[in-house]
């Protein structure tokens, strides 16, 4: 990270608490505590964070109203929501109420690491490159051009504003409605076999296996994630 990014870790267990502190200023995070949601709102107004880290159950307010809360107030910050499993309905709530990610307890920590910097490129990239390089692929955004091993792929305009939101993405869950309407329009919503189409037909051109895709991950039930097998170097380490 090129500076240092203010966390807010929010969960009722202490020695978790510590844990994440510890760990995460030794990245280069700086990291305040709140016990409870209601705690983190009335801290945030007093200072200055870039990603909140929010377990999803709390007593009292609970991880998902503090959520809504905190999106509310701050709506260009990060959010990424803790659930203890990994249930479906859990997580969909948690995007709906305004998460940007979410990761499932017990998580690896270079997991979690990579899931906040993914996060933060977000929130904090106010210029994006003008290109990208992932394991063998080079995508050229300004001039719309997609390599593999230096080799031109063809690709409609479609396909590449499918690729160009995931890659913009990088390391984040990408919703179906999200792509969908993004690249499509609001009304494709719902289209969830056209969205798939596409992601099999991107797969066969820029994966070596495209039956093991190791660039465009499924996130069942949700939707998609770009995984850049060039920046995952720390995703094996533990709390």
């Amino acid at each position: 990270m090129s500076r240092k990014f203010n966390v807010l870790v929010v969960d009722d267990e202490a020695p978790l608490r510590a844990v994440l502190r510890t760990s995460l200023s030794a990245r280069g995070f700086t990291v305040e505590e709140a016990s409870s949601a209601e705690q983190a709102l009335e801290i945030l107004p007093q200072r200055v964070f870039d990603i909140v880290l929010l377990d999803i159950n709390m007593p009292g307010m609970g991880g998902l109203e503090g959520c809504r809360r905190i999106r509310a107030v701050a709506p260009q910050m990060g959010i990424v929501m803790v659930t203890v499993r990994d249930a479906e309905s859990d997580i969909v709530r948690a995007l709906t109420a305004g998460a940007d990610d979410y990761i499932t307890k017990p998580f690896r920590f270079g997991e979690l690491v990579a899931r906040l910097r993914a996060v933060l490129r977000r929130t904090d990239s106010g210029n994006l490159p003008a290109a990208v390089r992932a394991g063998n692929l080079e995508i050229d955004f300004e001039r719309r051009l997609l390599r593999r091993a230096g080799e031109v792929v063809h690709l409609t305009p479609t396909e590449f504003d499918l690729l160009a939101l995931l890659v913009k993405n990088e390391g984040m869950l990408v919703t179906h409605s999200k792509l969908l309407s993004s690249v499509w329009g609001p009304e494709y919503r719902e289209e969830l076999e056209y969205l798939r189409s596409y992601v099999r037909t991107l797969r066969k051109k820029i994966e070596d296996d495209p039956s093991r895709p190791r660039f465009i991950l499924t996130e069942p039930w949700l939707g998609y994630r770009f995984n850049n097998p060039s920046g995952n170097a720390d995703i094996d380490s533990e709390p």
